[in-house]
């Protein structure tokens, strides 16, 4: 299959005495709520799951059978930042927070990252490199990119059962139709990301519409 991930950076790595790499990837940013969600794996390059690519191009069935197989072959960690952070930091700095924590979480340092993006947390003190569109080249990205999708998507579907109404179970939190007209119907709920404008939007209407 053509533009499938493979090793080719890891092995480069490895070649400069760097043996243990990490991929590590994030999702969430655009969402309207929840927390953003990272992971951070090192594969055993005797055990690579095979097909490994990009969370958005595998089936929801591929990517839990490629969850299992990471999972029992890899050293891997997931990890968040909250709602709260991101109103705090900012959506990109609490997406590198994330990276950072799913990084410390590995059992193994790692010796080399790989970052999916154009952009390396500032936190991060050990050698690092970008990937613009990783999670479509390295398998390591790709391993990361499914964990962290399969985490944050679990993870809505139970705060959609706590807070009814807005879809979440299936949008994820992005601001597709039908969470956007939840919002105008049921209100800002505290999992929304109050800093991000639909829902800063609709609380300065509620504040000016209140007597």
């Amino acid at each position: 299959m053509a533009n499938q991930p493979d090793d080719s950076f890891e092995i480069a790595a490895r070649a400069r005495g760097l043996l243990h790499v990490a991929g590590v990837d994030e999702v969430g940013r655009g969402p309207l709520c929840g927390p953003v969600t990272a992971a951070a794996v090192i594969l055993d390059p005797a055990h690579i799951p095979a097909g490994l690519n990009d969370s958005k191009k595998l089936s929801a069935k591929r990517r839990a059978e490629l969850v299992a197989q990471i999972t029992a072959t890899a050293d891997w960690c997931v990890a968040h930042a909250s709602v709260e952070e991101i109103d705090a930091l900012n959506i990109l700095q609490a997406s590198h927070l994330a990276m950072c924590r799913a990084i410390e979480g590995l059992k193994t340092t790692p010796d080399h990252v790989l970052v999916d993006g154009n952009r390396l947390p500032k936190a991060l003190t050990i050698s690092a490199e970008t990937l613009v569109k990783g999670d479509g080249r390295s398998v390591s990205i790709a391993a990361a990119s499914i964990l962290a999708k399969e985490a944050r998507d679990a993870l809505m579907v139970d705060l959609a059962q706590q807070y009814p109404g807005y879809g979440w179970e299936r949008n994820a939190g992005y601001p597709t139709k039908d969470h956007l007209q939840a919002l105008l119907d049921l209100g800002v709920t505290p999992v929304h990301r109050r800093s991000f404008k639909p829902v800063h939007n609709i609380l300065c209407q509620a504040k000016t519409v209140t007597p």
